[in-house]
């Protein structure tokens, strides 16, 4: 992987670029990396007609791991994925991310609109999210991560499902730096998100979609998707906030349609 450098704070985010076309920048959720648009296909479905800038976010990944909660503040995040924009030559691209990756975006295209054609964010929010990590988790899953690690996470994360945490999901969960994420986790819970009035003032083409089970932001993608101008909104049936990204076929039904309709609007 390539490395683009935070000007800010020299913050170092890993990125790949694969594929031919016109640029689509993919940004994963928290706890990820930039494989999981690999694991469920969508970097495969994609790269035939698109140049995917896959990147990981910081504290994730390859990408530098600083453990002050001011670092992970949006603000820098949104300087990250300029920084890595900037690294690949690339004054304008489309933008799909989910999560954690979508909060980004929404604050991208408020912030540097032009840098942006179109957005496609996945079970995202734009309000504060204090609390968040705690209702999608469990209480104190911050305190946990920083005074028991990744292991002790899982184990306490465990005893509030409903199943056991699947293999996979515990190797990757497992191979991020739990005093990182604990930062990166505290960061979330103060951020103020944007006002109503920064998205009804978005004049780009954006989806949104949401599982239909998601019950920490299918009410939140709702609210987003009403306040951006003339924006399509898709509820994924049957799937909840952790689900939604393995329910491919699904998603790209409805995003990759909207891509092609972006690019073909843009070269008329």
């Amino acid at each position: 992987m390539d490395f683009a450098t935070n000007p800010a704070d020299g913050v170092r985010i890993a990125y790949q670029v694969v594929g031919s076309g016109p640029p689509l920048l993919l940004v994963h959720g928290s706890l990820l990396t930039h494989t999981i648009w690999r694991t469920f296909g969508y970097a495969k479905a994609l790269r035939p007609s698109r140049t995917l800038i896959l990147l990981d976010m910081r504290g994730h990944g390859r990408s530098d791991k600083p453990h002050d909660v001011e670092t992970y503040r949006m603000a820098s995040i949104v300087e990250d994925l300029l920084a890595v924009l900037d690294a690949v030559g690339v004054g304008k691209a489309d933008f799909w991310g989910y999560s954690f990756g979508g909060r980004a975006g929404l604050s991208l295209a408020a912030s540097a609109p032009e840098r942006l054609s179109s957005i496609v964010v996945g079970g995202g929010s734009h309000g504060p999210q204090r609390g968040a990590f705690d209702r999608l988790f469990f209480p104190g899953c911050a305190d946990v991560l920083a005074t028991r690690g990744m292991g002790g996470f899982i184990e306490e994360w465990n005893r509030h499902r409903l199943f056991p945490v699947d293999a996979a999901t515990r190797a990757v969960f497992t191979a991020n730096d739990p005093d990182a994420m604990a930062a990166y986790f505290r960061a979330s819970d103060i951020e103020p998100g944007l006002p109503d009035d920064a998205l009804r003032e978005f004049d780009l083409p954006a989806l949104f979609y949401v599982g239909s089970q998601d019950r920490t932001r299918l009410d939140d993608t709702r609210s987003a998707s009403g306040l951006v101008p003339e924006s399509e909104l898709h509820v994924i049936e049957g799937f909840d906030h952790s689900t939604t990204p393995a329910a491919a076929t699904e998603v790209m039904a409805v995003v990759k349609p909207f891509l092609a309709r972006v690019h073909a609007r843009n070269n008329t």
